[in-house]
């Protein structure tokens, strides 16, 4: 993948991606994340995912994209640690496969370009008639939050967690706050947006030729644009503190626990191979020792997994439990961690844990997918820095060389913050 500065604040990478017979062109925008625009920017990729200027309607859009041998357009918003990402992508085959001999690739320049830059405005903002629809949509997607307790136990984590920090930031928006959004608010919402963020064009699978055009139409249309890009968010880390247990009554058949750990400093982007091998043999593998000893062995938990956020140096554990086993559950956790961090590691597991990362690691570059959000999480999370960003391969030789001693080192630095328990009400003063 190379990787260049086309503009201020916007990188151009590119990979010819040969071996495939599809191409993609993704343009990703990074901002930091707001408290008073988070609903604005949850809602705004889903009216722009409509149609754009020149193909305003879903109805036309299909038929366009089906056109063009069914390529295929996503508008989409990642919240990544203290930013807030939101990509437009076309996917599509090449023009070598075209049956006519079509400039496809132009098309699907054409059609990111138009949904990133040239949404359908009417009378100078987005259409109400489709702003009031997706905020319906939206409206309903957090209210259904709650209905996954598993993804709620996590988000009221989460909160409880980071507090007022930048990565606190609710970035699926608000519900009170849905109602009252207004066309105006969204259109002003966008354009900072596009005069604030970091800009990455990703262009995978074309040529020389075919991504010097790609570029030079983007360039056209930020010449338009008074822009004043904003840093890139930094890696940040909650500080150590006393636990904080809280407790959630509900009418449910399983109970969820999710406990949330910090390391007190950012993560070093050396530290990650470190963390992903200490990750797969705590919690994140089916050789893990929530797995095998807390799930298989003790039967404490229907599932229990863990997880490493590295924009906020934060691991979380998540598991399904009875809710009379709530309390036991907690202990077996924190024991296994323990146990990880001054106990013997055998080299089988240690072994098993690190194959199947490699084998997971050595799919990343199977599908252009794939390899968009390998690159584009390594850009974000090293701050731009090319010395910083791996490739898979150096990736995958990295994992190979971390020892016993620095697995220990990461998890020693982990120490609990949260833990929120979603339990049955007579279940609750037990688990306190």
């Amino acid at each position: 993948m190379e990787r260049t500065l086309i503009a201020p604040g916007v990188h151009l990478s590119c990979d010819p991606a040969e071996k495939f017979n599809r191409c993609r062109i993704s343009i990703h925008f990074a901002f930091p994340a707001k408290r008073e625009t988070a609903t604005a920017h949850a809602l705004l990729p889903l009216v722009m995912e409509r149609g754009y200027a020149d193909c305003p309607d879903m109805t036309r859009l299909t038929k366009k994209l089906a056109k063009l041998y069914g390529a295929d357009l996503t508008v989409d918003a990642r919240p990544m640690g203290c930013s807030h990402n939101l990509c437009v992508s076309v996917t599509g085959i090449k023009d070598k496969f075209a049956l006519e001999g079509e400039e496809l690739t132009r098309e699907y320049a054409s059609i990111a370009l138009g949904a990133a830059f040239h949404p359908y405005f009417v009378g100078g903002t987005f259409d109400p008639e489709a702003v009031g629809i997706e905020k319906q949509m939206l409206k309903k997607a957090l209210e259904d939050e709650i209905n996954d307790k598993r993804l709620y136990c996590l988000h009221q984590a989460n909160r409880e967690f980071f507090g007022d920090s930048p990565a606190g930031v609710r970035q699926e928006g608000y519900l009170e706050e849905v109602d009252d959004l207004t066309p105006e608010q969204l259109t002003t919402a966008y354009y900072e947006m596009l005069r604030t963020a970091n800009i990455e064009l990703l262009v995978l699978g074309c040529d020389a030729a075919q991504t010097a055009a790609v570029r030079d139409a983007l360039l056209a249309e930020l010449a338009a644009i008074d822009r004043a890009p904003l840093p890139l968010a930094e890696n940040i880390a909650m500080p150590r503190r006393e636990p904080v247990h809280r407790v959630e009554t509900y009418d449910m058949v399983q109970a969820k626990l999710c406990m949330l750990f910090t390391l007190g400093e950012p993560m070093r982007t050396e530290q990650l191979a470190a963390v992903r091998l200490a990750m797969a043999l705590y919690g994140g593998s089916v050789t893990s020792r929530l797995f095998l000893n807390v799930r298989e062995r003790d039967h404490l938990c229907y599932y229990c997994s863990s997880s490493f956020q590295s924009f906020t140096g934060s691991m979380a554990v998540n598991s399904g439990v009875e809710h009379a086993d709530a309390a036991r559950a907690e202990q077996a956790i924190l024991k296994e961690l323990a146990d990880l961090c001054s106990g013997p590691i055998t080299d089988e597991e240690l072994e098993d844990c690190r194959r199947g990362l490699l084998s997971g690691m050595q799919g990343v570059e199977d599908t252009l997918g794939g390899i968009e959000t390998w690159y584009y999480i390594e850009v974000l999370r090293s701050g731009g820095d090319p010395a910083k960003v791996q490739t898979p391969a150096e990736a995958r030789a990295a994992l190979q060389a971390v020892t016993r001693d620095d697995v220990r080192a990461i998890l020693r630095k982990l120490t609990l913050s949260v833990s929120y328990l979603l339990t049955k009400e007579v279940d609750a003063h037990a688990a306190e």
